[in-house]
């Protein structure tokens, strides 16, 4: 009677395991497909011709692959590759400016040097929390009164009135892991605050600024809703709205030309992202891990 109890309960827990594991299979699965499905449609309709891309009934697989409309990117009359640069320019030195300003915020925040620390830690948390669009209306004044608006400089300053609160709490987080005994021992050895700063803290939270950085580029990089409305001129604007303005009409949509721009916009984000993921997972991790 014990054996075969025994062999019962074991027998269950053999079930529940295979159970459990086939149900983490199959999440993993869906989710697998959510995020490939996308992209696959993406591909697949930028090899299709304008007439199999606007069927009533789609294709899943292109009946006659044709690399056109990515030809027409860069050899039409779309200035394709001035959207690019541009974009690159912004969303790049958005990111540079957002971690340079930063740093020196987070470490104040982090070491609490002041009596209002904590109340302005959450201030630039209630601000970060806002929806993007209702700052959408003081930037725009802001930068029409300052003869900032369809401006390079104006989009610069727009990406990173946003990603800066987001930048500030990462980068705490990551200065909060570094033990305050080596700043200590700094200070012995005849450091200033700011070569402490520069020398000690920036180095030691070196995947951070990685981490945040790339993360601040991708927001700027797959925001539409600024560009659209801080610039006016067709030639500076950049990919995301240029997508929107270049590629839908009032009667009909370029499907394929579109899908072929969406597939290189999408591609400097992927090599970003996959050439600092092991940063990425280091800095998160060690953001994660604090000592407050």
């Amino acid at each position: 009677m014990t054996d075969k109890s025994h062999r019962t309960a074991g027998s269950r827990g053999t079930f529940r395991a295979i159970s459990g594991r086939a149900l983490q299979y199959i999440c993993i699965a869906v989710a697998l497909f959510w995020t490939v499905a996308p992209i696959y449609w993406m591909i697949s309709t930028s090899l299709k011709s304008e007439l199999e891309a606007t069927r009533l009934e789609p294709t899943l697989i292109p009946e006659s692959p044709t690399f056109g409309n990515y030809v027409r990117l860069f050899q039409g009359d779309l200035p394709f590759v001035s959207f690019f640069i541009n974009s690159v320019i912004t969303c790049f030195l958005a990111a540079i400016v957002s971690v340079v300003i930063a740093v020196p915020a987070a470490y104040a925040l982090s070491r609490r040097n002041f009596r209002t620390a904590d109340q302005t830690g959450y201030l630039v948390l209630v601000v970060r929390m806002f929806p993007m669009i209702v700052l959408l209306a003081p930037l725009y004044l802001i930068l029409l009164n300052t003869g900032l608006l369809d401006t390079m400089f104006g989009l610069i300053l727009g990406y990173t009135t946003f990603g800066l609160p987001f930048a500030v709490w990462m980068l705490k987080g990551f200065i909060d892991a570094v033990p305050v005994e080596i700043e200590e021992a700094a200070r012995v050895d005849g450091y200033r605050q700011w070569e402490i700063l520069l020398r000690i803290i920036v180095p030691l939270i070196y995947p951070g600024l990685v981490t945040t950085g790339i993360f601040v580029l991708m927001e700027a990089w797959n925001n539409l809703i600024y560009p659209l409305t801080f610039i006016t001129s067709i030639e500076k604007q950049s990919l995301p709205a240029a997508l929107v303005l270049t590629f839908t009409g009032q009667f009909k949509t370029d499907w394929g030309g579109m899908m072929a721009a969406s597939a290189i916009t999408t591609l400097p984000l992927m090599i970003a992202f996959f050439a600092v993921q092991r940063s990425m997972v280091r800095g998160l991790t060690a953001g994660s891990v604090t000592g407050t």
